[in-house]
Order: C-alpha cells, then structure tokens, then sequence
C-alpha cells in the first residue's frame, strides 16, 4: 500500500462522507492495481462504502469482468478516455454501488509512444443516473510510484467531489 498519511487522511474523510450519506462505491483499477481500494480498505468502517473492486489490469480482463468492448479498446486502445469511461460504467453496472472510478494509464517506465506517453492516465466516473465524467492526467515520466500515487489521488478527488460538502477536484 502506499504509505502516504495524507492520502490516508482523505480516504477516512471519503469513507466518512460515503457512509453517512448511505453511498457506495467500485472502483476499477488498470495501472494502479487496487491500490485505491486498498487504501479505502485500511479506513476501519469501510465495508460499509466499498462495494467491490476490480484489478482489469489486462485487457481480456477489462473485457471479461467489466464488459468493455474489445472492438473499444482494438480502437481507441486500453489507455483513453473511452476505455476509461467504458471501465467506470462496466464497473457500476458489475456493482451494487452507486459510484464507480476507474483508472487506466501507463504508468512506465516502459510502454509509452508520442500519442500515448509514460505518466498518461485516464480516469473514468460513473454515478447512477448521470452522465459518465472523464478526468486526463498527463503527469510525465515521474517513475511508476509517484504515477500511481498521483493517480489515487485523482480517483480519490473524483469520489471527493460526488459526495458534498466536500471540494470538487
């Protein structure tokens, strides 16, 4: 697990938040391999918010637990805003939540091209009945901890942000 007191801060204040408000949530993780569910679930009380989570980090898997389509990921690849979006809806429709945050990303530090470079990161939000939300991220080549500690931090402001009074990202 990540080993950050504030991210760890703002996952007891999140979980705090989703449980008063009697709110769910999945989460779907590519690139950060269940680390954001693994920081929710270090907050005690938080079965009570943390519905399930998914680790798609291969693309059958994106395919076969969420139900993005493969002709999605032949055409846009497994890191976009597509697939991003396609994983959080995949995710809600999976879960008896009542949000989803799904992160897809190259957090290197291999794998990256021109169009698609190491510390790109997608970010989906699926809340039922509302439109699906996308966040982009292009932190750069930082090494792959600090990528996928900057992308909890994302998922994290993302369920922030749907839960008041707390601060949109």
């Amino acid at each position: 697990m990540i080993a950050d007191t504030a991210l760890l801060a703002r996952a007891e204040a999140l979980v705090a938040a989703f449980a008063a408000a009697g709110r769910r949530i999945a989460t779907a993780e590519s690139c950060t391999g269940g680390l954001v569910a693994g920081l929710l679930t270090a907050v005690p009380g938080s079965s009570a918010v943390l519905e399930r989570g998914f680790v798609t980090y291969s693309n059958d898997a994106k395919s076969e637990s969420l139900g993005v389509p493969t002709a999605l990921i032949a055409a846009h690849g497994a890191v976009s805003q597509a697939t991003a979006r396609a994983m959080a809806e995949g995710a809600l429709a999976h879960a008896r939540a009542d949000v989803a945050v799904a992160i897809t990303g190259i957090a290197g530090p291999g794998g990256g091209s021109a169009d698609k470079p190491v510390g790109l990161v997608h970010f989906g939000l699926a809340l039922t009945g509302e439109p699906t939300r996308h966040l982009e991220r292009r932190y750069g080549d930082l090494g792959r901890g600090e990528i996928r500690r900057l992308a909890v931090g994302d998922a994290l402001g993302l369920l922030e942000g749907f839960v008041g009074p707390m601060p949109a990202p």
